[in-house]
């Protein structure tokens, strides 16, 4: 709760409007279900927030930032130590019992509207093009050894690591750490 003492109304209705999407999905939620969250009207989301289309958009540039600090404080570190702390985001979403924002609006993106299919494709691409770079970089330097191009073993990773959130929730916690050493094996 202390969180949301440092936030404006705006942020916390964006990291509401977040878990609620990666809990539920985007056609799940309405501004209804924030504004019973936040503590507002739901017009005050409307203040913030026309559509939901504007909402949605927020929300994945939200993520969009923050991978943008993670890849800032990850400069200087060693392609191993990038690949940790890839691995981290999964981690933390494991334990949060999420799913991830792409593999959230991945779901429902044939009814997403144009702009947030849009806007959710620039940060998958954004996220893919930093693990294949972690990849590229450890491959050059010596320390990962894999034979496929870097771009596809970034797939691969990324899918497994999306998939196995929503599997280890049938098939167990020890499946999530398999699928996790898996992954990061052969780099």
């Amino acid at each position: 709760m202390l969180k949301y003492l440092f936030m404006t109304t705006r942020e916390h209705i964006i990291y509401t409007a977040d878990a609620l999407i990666r809990d539920k999905g985007y056609n799940a939620f309405s501004f209804v279900d924030i504004a019973r969250v936040v503590g507002i009207k739901k017009p005050s989301i409307h203040h913030h927030f026309p559509r939901k289309t504007d909402l949605g958009i927020a929300v994945i540039d939200f993520h969009i930032k923050g991978l943008e600090q993670i890849k800032q404080a990850s400069q200087g570190r060693t392609p191993i130590e990038k690949l940790d702390r890839f691995f981290s985001i999964y981690t933390d979403i494991k334990y949060e019992n999420k799913v991830c924002i792409v593999g959230s609006l991945s779901t429902d993106y044939n009814t997403l509207e144009p702009e947030v299919q849009e806007k959710i494709k620039e940060f998958s691409n954004a996220f893919l093009a930093w693990v294949t770079d972690i990849l590229k970089e450890g491959k050059q330097a010596g320390v990962f050894h894999f034979d496929e191009l870097p771009r596809t073993r970034a797939v691969l990773i990324i899918a497994s690591m999306m998939a196995i959130v929503k599997l280890s929730r049938l098939t167990g916690e020890k499946d999530f750490g398999l699928v996790k050493r898996r992954s990061g094996r052969g780099c």
